[in-house]
């Protein structure tokens, strides 16, 4: 258990755990879960001409090189469904030259805030293996949804396969990556924190302050503390998902529909000319 990370060695692993390695130095880290047979299954972007089996920032180096995708030790490495991000490979692939690291579940919360980065550990407790391989691979057959950096990574789609759980808030909300909460983190907890700057005494104290408002704020975002998250089955995963898009597509329609305050104070701004212009006509015309 280290303090950034848990690194792992190959010989360690076992069928449901959930893995991940670190992409441009450190900047993040991507994530998914071992099934067994040296086999990583994963979600990234939705597949691209060239681009199967790798995550986003390695897609778009891939598609501007020349060199081939294609793996040469198992023939069914990069499988992916046609309009899907999930993705089964090896673990080479999946690491892509990176080191292995374990994804730690149940740690205690201060352990958890001992952490400097998100996206390494969760207070949730992890189902049995055999739930999340079966979990990973109904996914790898129908699906995840649309990719999205913030609402639904690489880590919510791990996190998912380990625990079942999903936010049954309103879409729009943040997902339960650890990367997510740690990257709006930063900035949110250096604005939250200049009021008491003020009170700080000198840079190691605002330093302390801010550092108290990243680790709170990572914490209560944790699917393990959160209470907006409920357990979904993977069966009914997509109705589930079905429900959210459509009702976000039922609040752009009635936002569509309603006027905007700028409309609304022009129309008001116009009933004193129509009623002139009323007025005018009826003169004219007695």
């Amino acid at each position: 258990m280290g303090l950034l990370s848990h690194r792992v060695e190959r010989s360690e692993m076992k069928p449901g755990d959930h893995i991940y390695t670190w992409r441009a130095a450190y900047t993040y880290s991507h994530h998914g879960i071992y099934v067994g047979g040296s086999k990583v299954v994963h979600f990234t972007r939705k597949k691209e001409a060239g681009t199967a089996g790798l995550d986003s920032a390695i897609a778009i180096s891939s598609l501007l090189s020349q060199g081939s995708p294609e793996c040469p030790t198992f023939p069914d490495c990069g499988f992916q469904l046609p309009d899907s991000g999930v993705v089964l490979t090896c673990v080479d692939c999946f690491l892509r030259g990176g080191s292995l690291h374990g994804f730690e579940y149940g740690v205690p919360p201060a352990v958890f805030l001992a952490k400097l980065r998100g996206g390494t550990c969760t207070t949730a407790a992890a189902d049995p293996p055999d739930a999340v391989v079966r979990r990973a691979m109904h996914l790898l057959q129908n699906g995840f949804g649309s990719y999205d950096v913030f609402e639904n990574n690489c880590e919510d789609f791990a996190l998912y396969c380990k625990t079942g759980l999903l936010p049954a808030d309103e879409p729009g909300s943040i997902g339960r990556s650890g990367q997510a909460s740690s990257a709006i983190g930063v900035p949110l907890a250096a604005l939250l924190s200049t009021p008491f700057k003020l009170l700080a005494a000198g840079p190691l104290g605002m330093a302390a302050v801010t550092a108290g408002m990243y680790c709170a704020g990572r914490y209560i975002t944790d699917i393990g503390v959160r209470k907006d998250v409920v357990k979904v089955e993977v069966e009914n995963l997509s109705a589930h998902l079905g429900w959210r898009r459509a009702k976000a597509e039922e609040e752009m329609a009635m936002k569509k529909q309603q006027p905007s305050s700028h409309d609304t104070k022009v129309k008001k701004s116009l009933l004193p000319l129509k009623r002139k212009r009323d007025n005018f006509c009826e003169i004219i015309t007695s």
